[in-house]
């Protein structure tokens, strides 16, 4: 089966794809009413609504999910006893961050030296978009030959579980034969490449209290037990001398035996600067994909602009822990408030809130569709075979899934991969791999529901 039809379609597809996805990204769709309003969620939502709506989706709806967000659902029913496959995308999207460190507004879809620009554009706004254009050129090129379930999510970067629990709460909604996540991405331009694991991850909030309020440092300091010097202390406990994760009770020994990542490129990819060493022990892989790693990604101390000399008597931090396929993340978050609850200096006073949570998850590469997506990518990517990699980053969804429907199998792939910057200032995606991972699932969704008439 060639696949010069359906690439021929995506490519005459993709300028109305560059509009979309910019419409779509300029939503400010952060799945955090303290950072922009909900109604720029709401709006997103009936974005993707109207989508399925225009493709001959029926049974759509917004879900009011448990955690205060909204998941679209469509159905579009394939031939009579075809098999049905879910698709999976997420409308929500990361704080822009700095503003001022984009090249562009993050929020305006914006073409740079070959690639587009703006919050989302790759995770996971380009994902539905993906999903779009492949049904598009399927029923383009006789039709759609599986019934498809669409869901979009409405809060998964913020780890709050509200798809989770609706679907527990709804287990017939999503049940598929086979599913395919679009979150994820190749492990660089041009490489075809299939998720294998992903991490899971918990989020915890920290607050130290020392003093019933702020001192002036020449009075006291020196003696007065300083809140922010104690979260410091604190903090700097979760990672030895070599930035190796170091939680109590926690092991880190873990390997990766699949598809290396060379010292040299993750440098490039992670924009190193000279000078400056990698952190951890293992090889590259075994560190991003295999173990454990906290990170602090947030403070709350006074800014140096307008500081004052003050010992503070309050200090607050938010640290996420990826936690590696072979870890239970509930029990890695009880280590984790642990360890913070025990380490804290000086008798501080410490509260440990829970914010997000989701379990490590890898797939079985064994089962028949994986047959189907090789065969895609090999035509997609002409000389190219499929790859698999693991990711570090977390999809809490797939195990929910995985648990709900044990006989379905579950594929991870999309339009992430590194030069995307996904999460970071200059998020982008780039269009020929849009394309080409849309003539991808296009193919596969032809492949699979001709493996399933045999």
């Amino acid at each position: 089966m060639t696949a010069r039809p359906i690439s021929e379609t995506v490519a005459s597809l993709m300028p109305r794809a560059r509009a979309e996805l910019a419409e779509l990204v300029a939503f400010q769709s952060v799945a955090d009413p303290a950072v922009f309003p909900k109604s720029e969620c709401e709006a997103a939502a009936n974005w993707v609504a109207d989508a399925l709506r225009a493709e001959d989706f029926t049974d759509i709806a917004l879900l009011d999910t448990p955690d205060g967000t909204q998941s679209v659902y469509g159905y579009l029913p394939g031939p009579e006893g075809a098999p049905t496959v879910l698709l999976y995308a997420h409308y929500d999207v990361q704080p822009p961050l700095d503003e001022s460190a984009w090249l562009s507004p993050p929020f305006e879809l914006t073409e740079r030296d070959g690639r587009w620009y703006g919050r989302g554009a790759a995770d996971c706004k380009g994902g539905f978009i993906m999903h779009l254009l492949a049904l598009r050129a399927l029923k383009a090129n006789g039709g759609v030959p599986v019934s498809v379930k669409v869901i979009a999510e409405g809060s998964e970067e913020q780890g709050t579980g509200g798809l989770e629990r609706y679907a527990e709460a709804h287990p017939e909604l999503l049940a598929a034969d086979t599913i395919v996540i679009g979150d994820t991405g190749n492990f660089r331009v041009g490489l075809p490449t299939v998720t294998a694991t992903l991490r899971g991850m918990t989020m915890l909030r920290v607050r130290l209290d020392t003093l019933e309020g702020n001192l002036h440092s020449g009075q006291f300091g020196g003696a007065a037990p300083d809140a922010l010097a104690a979260m410091i202390q604190l903090l700097a406990s979760l990672r030895d001398e070599n930035g190796t994760t170091t939680v109590d009770g926690l092991t880190d020994d873990a390997d990766w035996d699949g598809l290396q990542y060379p010292e040299a490129e993750f440098r490039q990819d992670a924009k190193v600067l000279d000078g400056v060493e990698l952190i951890g022990t293992g090889t590259v892989a075994d560190r991003i994909w295999a173990r454990p790693a906290v990170t602090v990604i947030g403070i709350d101390c006074p800014p140096v602009v307008g500081a004052t000399p003050s010992v503070q008597a309050s200090a607050r931090a938010q640290i996420s822990l990826r936690v590696p396929p072979g870890h239970d993340a509930a029990e890695a978050t009880k280590l984790l408030t642990a360890h913070l609850e025990s380490r804290a200096p000086w008798g501080a006073r410490v509260a440990v809130e829970q914010v997000g949570q989701g379990q490590p998850f890898r797939a079985d590469m064994s089962s028949p569709a994986y047959t189907a997506m090789a065969a895609a990518m090999r035509d997609a990517y002409p000389g190219q075979e499929m790859q698999s990699s693991g990711m570090g980053g977390s999809i809490p969804l797939c195990n929910t899934l995985a648990s709900l429907y044990p006989q379905a199998e579950i594929l991870l792939i999309g339009l992430s991969e590194p030069e995307a910057q996904i999460h970071a200032v200059n998020e982008s995606v780039s269009p020929e791999e849009l394309e080409r991972m849309s003539v991808t699932e296009a193919l596969f969704l032809r492949n699979y529901a001709e493996s399933k008439k045999v």
